[in-house]
């Protein structure tokens, strides 16, 4: 870390740092490189749509020879659904077909996830029309760059008029939980959560 280190706006020829630090931090926050079989399944769920779809809500962290960190986002969860279906589906998934019959592979589960992107509509969430993700590589979390692409992309989300944001977290990521937390995000009750936790905050709140 002896370069100066940037926040900044992502741009397409970021896309392999992107989807490396997805599936690097993808389980849990850890590695999750050896749970898949194809190394762009998570990033083309979790990273690469909202780069195709939303990259003015895409900021990246820039070491001075790589992306190291990344935050995505989407100002209106409803929209970027359809547009999920109507204009990523297509771009992806002859490379992740829909599994037949009950997922029995890590690879066949996420591949369910991508062919339903209407999972990401929660009833409880609708007063939190945006929704977000963020990675680290490890060596620069706890170091301020989390604290800086989140007030980046909330300033961003404010701007575009979504007045509250929220995320989905594997409950068992109690790291993730704790920085969240001090972001001032706050838990948001769901029904049939699943594995996750649902946090949420308005976008106009500074970060302290």
């Amino acid at each position: 870390m002896t370069s100066p280190v940037a926040i900044r706006p992502y741009r397409p020829e970021d896309r392999d740092d992107l989807y490396d630090i997805c599936v690097r931090t993808g389980h849990e926050g850890g590695d999750a490189r050896a749970l898949y079989a194809d190394q762009d399944l998570l990033p083309d769920i979790f990273a690469g749509p909202y780069a195709h779809l939303e990259p003015d809500l895409a900021f990246v962290v820039d070491d001075g020879t790589r992306v190291v960190g990344y935050i995505v986002g989407a100002a209106d969860t409803v929209a970027f659904v359809r547009r999920f279906r109507d204009a990523w589906l297509p771009v992806v998934a002859d490379r992740h077909p829909r599994p037949k019959g009950v997922p029995v592979t890590a690879d066949e589960e996420m591949a369910r996830l991508l062919h339903w992107p209407e999972r990401m509509v929660v009833p409880e969430l609708s007063e939190y029309p945006a929704h977000l993700h963020i990675d680290l590589l490890p060596e620069y979390q706890r170091a301020g760059f989390g604290r800086k692409l989140m007030a980046r992309l909330l300033a961003a989300l404010a701007a575009r008029g979504a007045d509250a944001v929220h995320l989905g977290m594997v409950t068992a990521n109690t790291p993730a939980r704790a920085f969240y937390d001090r972001l001032g995000f706050h838990e948001i009750p769901v029904v049939d959560p699943g594995p996750l936790t649902y946090l949420g905050r308005r976008t106009d709140d500074p970060v302290r």
